[in-house]
């Protein structure tokens, strides 16, 4: 895998057609899949659950798969989704009574532990549970819906994480996720991210490979 991962989001894809929309875009380039599960209790809006991710394993899909739970409470989801497949999987610590204790669910799983930051929660969390953490995700828009617009504080946020992760000597990925498209990608590397999830900017277009390699460009640039 290069430095930097592409993530498209199947939140944004046609369900209908989900196995082939996952095939196509692992085929355009895709390094990793990101999984929006939205529970209408943390956030509005209701997605997608461990059989969605059960049924695509079963339908051959063998790429990376990056879980992004927001859903309150946790606990119990973690066992299922990392049943059903996940490679990584990522929480919110507002979901959750005891971080330390879910992000060690999910490592003891076998999976790596992602801690998620909506845009007005800080970074505090991270200084307690580092030595946990194999990704941390910033959230470029409130999380509950596709398609929202990006947040430019949140690359002052990117900044900050990407200080602690070289502090910390460990191998994190930093992941941002929202409004993510060609135009702003290389803007979200320059502040420190190295992974990026993008739903309608890939799937919302009618070429996943044009789209991806635009992105690819922008970020060797």
């Amino acid at each position: 895998m290069s430095k930097y991962w592409i993530a498209p989001s199947i939140l944004a894809a046609d369900f209908a057609r989900l196995g082939e929309e996952v095939d196509a875009v692992v085929a355009a380039g895709a390094d990793l899949i990101h999984f929006d599960v939205m529970d209408n209790h943390y956030v509005p809006n209701l997605s997608i659950g461990p059989l969605v991710l059960t049924s695509l394993r079963k339908h051959g899909v063998r790429v990376p798969i990056d879980v992004h739970l927001m859903v309150k409470p946790v606990d119990r989801l973690i066992g299922d989704f990392l049943e059903a497949g996940a490679n990584y999987v990522s929480i919110h610590p507002e979901a959750t009574e005891h971080v330390h204790r879910s992000l060690g669910l999910i490592r003891e799983g076998g999976a790596k532990a992602g801690l998620v930051f909506n845009p007005a929660t800080p970074l505090d969390h991270l200084a307690h549970v580092l030595d946990l953490v194999d990704l941390v995700l910033i959230m470029s828009v409130n999380p509950g819906f596709g398609g929202q617009q990006f947040i430019a504080s949140s690359l002052a946020k990117l900044t900050d994480a990407r200080e602690i992760i070289e502090s910390s000597g460990r191998e994190i990925r930093l992941e941002i996720d929202g409004g993510i498209k060609p135009a702003n990608i290389a803007d979200a590397a320059r502040a420190g991210a190295d992974t990026f999830v993008a739903g309608s900017a890939i799937f919302g277009t009618p070429d996943y490979a044009a789209t991806i390699a635009s992105m690819r460009r922008a970020l060797a640039e």
